[in-house]
């Protein structure tokens, strides 16, 4: 009797990237021993099984990477292409055994024609052989001397190490038992035509495109092969994997540099080192859940499959069983722990400046077509209204516009703290803008009075009402201040707020006649304001406050105490709850997996329970804060994670309840995680 597989526990299945939709692939550039298939057979299977140790479901090798490129007429010689087929045997045997499925580059013989092939071989078979599509034959390449395109013959079949297998172009490589995971492969000079194969091989349902390359190296064509590799990846909704040849191939009139680089949709994954005597192997963890969900989104993705049907259904489908490992796997891909703001300061400098300015353009557009040129806000201090201020004084700099004509309003309540009533002074000041200030607390007293609420006798008792009544006197203050001044009222709530419904509905911050802040994430907004500080926008003095501002505690200052109200001891972190929301509603991820890239991300700041519980507190708060968000003013988008508004990239209604969503996270994670 067979011997049972041990049981995989929860907490072991969650670790898996295999669990949650992520495949990992690796690439390789073997030092290349030109003419010499024996040796580069050994080179390879040494990346094979360093790859199999990685867990990797592919290995990708570059152009004809068993004979080498490079070789000139030496590609039509007998012996070597006899070689060729013996070191495929060899390697074909050797796969019984390894996890990964091969992808190896090699001439192949067919009805008097060489074809340079894709070899595609997975556990002691040959899946499939590709040719190329596109042949170079101008400046130094003249591979029409040597080979046949794939459009030449109608063969479907060809013999390779004593096994018929199928031959073609147009074939998806399909996983059975990996939901998603589908490949297709093209060759180098494939993806430098107008319309590369791989484009028909995403429509046909592959969601990782390879491409073995032997494509030498001069100068800036290293950027060229990546923008190529960036702009597919994201037209294909695919990822791209892309092997170039590199040290060891002739250098007698070309070099090579032995480039291997991955992308996401856009999104660089994975990139070896170039020009290196000791290449490494390069891992990429592809969520290939990620791909299938944002197609299901995009409705010019199924138009454009739609209007190649025909080209389409010439295409075959190969399935396989990849029995991926159920243990432990960690990602080893970088997430972003601000998915809202680059980690690369390039970028970051970048999204600040178009963030801003998106910001700027939307208010000084609604300022022109009111034709009110004034405007009021309510500046507390504190981050939001910091940095609608900042907004505002730049919109009415770019008008032309008097910065009197903004009014801001400081309004200290019951839980007003020295600090933040200082910077909001400090801010109007340095900015020149019509500053003042009104105490709320009087009317505050008198509106618990009528309410007979025990606050009003002295009782600590600081509930939602207390709360409220606060936060929808200084809204009300602000509308008719604006009615008064014949102006309109900026908002300063943000997408994070928006998003955990932590707001006061109607009269309340809730509301405003054009809010600023209403696309923009917490986190995205604490760097706007770093960003504004050292790009020195405004004065020294404004700078200064503005790093003082981000200084202090989140708080909503509503509740007299010792210790200073908490906004996130509520409603969590809010560089959590900005990742939970990104992977929401950006791509729609399930909870387990919006989990579990938390968990790769942030586990060495948080742990695992902590992780888990303010997840649940989002899912909880954004379900039930809906009817908010099915009311907000107008605002700019600002974001590619999505803007909250109903006019824009978030519709639902407003009494569904997160009992599915819970639920899948309770069924799909473990309680605890060692």
């Amino acid at each position: 009797m067979a011997a049972r597989k041990p049981q995989t526990s929860a907490e072991d299945r969650f670790k898996s990237l295999y669990a949650h939709g992520f495949v990992r692939v690796a690439a390789c550039a073997p030092v290349v021993a030109p003419a010499d298939p024996v040796t580069n057979a050994e080179r390879i299977l040494k990346f094979w099984r360093e790859a199999d140790g990685e867990r990797a479901a592919v290995l990708l090798t570059p152009e004809l990477s068993l004979s080498g490129y490079a070789i000139d007429d030496l590609l039509l010689q007998e012996p070597l292409l006899d070689a060729v087929e013996t070191t495929i045997a060899r390697l074909k045997a050797e796969s019984a055994n390894l996890f990964p499925i091969l992808i190896v580059g090699a001439p192949l013989r067919l009805h008097g024609a060489l074809y340079n092939c894709a070899v595609v071989i997975h556990r002691g078979a040959i899946l499939g052989v590709v040719p190329k599509s596109f042949l170079p034959n101008y400046r130094e390449f003249y591979e029409k001397r040597y080979f046949g395109v794939a459009s030449d013959t109608r063969e479907e079949l060809i013999t390779v190490a004593g096994e018929s297998v199928d031959f073609g172009a147009d074939v998806i490589f399909k996983a059975n038992d990996i939901p998603d995971f589908a490949f297709h492969v093209e060759i180098c000079e494939d993806f430098w035509s107008p319309v590369p194969p791989s484009t028909h091989g995403a429509m046909a349902g592959a969601t990782v495109l390879f491409n073995l390359s032997a494509s030498n190296i001069v100068i800036g064509k290293a950027e060229d092969r990546a923008v190529l590799c960036d702009s597919q990846s994201r037209r294909a909704v695919a990822a791209y994997v892309f092997a170039a040849a590199g040290y060891g191939e002739s250098t007698t009139d070309l070099a090579w540099d032995g480039q291997v680089i991955a992308y996401e949709m856009g999104e660089k994954i994975a990139d070896g080192e170039r020009f290196s005597r000791d290449p490494k192997l390069v891992v990429a963890d592809i969520d290939v859940q990620r791909i299938a969900q944002e197609r299901r989104r995009l409705s010019n993705f199924r138009d454009s499959a739609a209007r190649e049907k025909e080209r389409l259904v010439r295409f075959g489908h190969t399935t396989f069983d990849l029995e991926p490992p159920t243990g432990p796997l960690p990602l080893k891909r970088k997430l972003d722990q601000f998915p809202f703001v680059p980690d690369d300061l390039t970028k970051r400098d970048r999204d600040c400046f178009e963030a801003y300015n998106i910001q700027v353009q939307g208010l000084a557009k609604r300022v022109e077509t009111t034709g009110s040129n004034r405007v009021v806000l309510g500046i507390s201090g504190g981050l939001d209204s910091t940095h609608a201020l900042i907004v505002a004084a730049r919109a009415f700099d770019m008008l032309g516009l008097p910065r009197k004509n903004i009014v801001g309003v400081t309004m200290p309540g019951f839980a007003t703290t020295d600090a933040t009533k200082s910077n909001a002074w400090a801010l109007m000041k340095a900015l020149g803008i019509d500053a003042r200030e009104v105490s709320i607390q009087p009317l505050s007293q008198r509106m618990l009075e009528d309410l007979d609420h025990p606050a009003a006798r002295g009782e600590p008792v600081y509930d939602v009402a207390y709360e409220n009544v606060q936060a929808g006197l200084r809204t009300d203050y602000l509308f008719r201040l604006a009615n008064k001044e014949g102006g309109f009222v900026v908002g300063t709530g943000d997408l994070s707020e928006l998003a955990l419904g932590w707001c006061t509905y109607g009269v309340g911050d809730h509301m405003s006649h054009y809010n600023v802040n209403g696309g923009a994430p917490k986190t995205l907004i604490q760097h706007l304001i770093l960003w504004v500080a050292d790009t020195n926008i405004f004065d020294a003095n404004t700078s200064k406050t503005l790093r003082s501002v981000l200084e202090g505690e989140i708080s909503p200052e509503l509740i007299p105490g010792e210790t200073q109200q908490s906004t996130q001891a509520v409603v969590g972190p809010y560089e959590l709850q900005d990742f939970n929301l990104f992977w929401l509603t950006r791509y729609g991820l399930k909870p387990s997996k919006i989990l579990f890239l938390a968990w790769s991300a942030w586990r060495e700041k948080y742990d695992y329970a902590t992780l888990r519980k303010w997840l649940e507190v989002f899912l909880t708060r954004f379900f039930t804060s809906q009817y908010k968000r099915s009311a907000v003013p107008n605002g700019p988008k600002i974001v590619s994670g999505g803007a909250l508004s109903p006019r824009g990239d978030w519709r639902m209604p407003s009494d569904v309840s997160a009992a599915t969503w819970l639920a899948e996270l309770h069924a799909n994670t473990p309680e605890k995680l060692d």
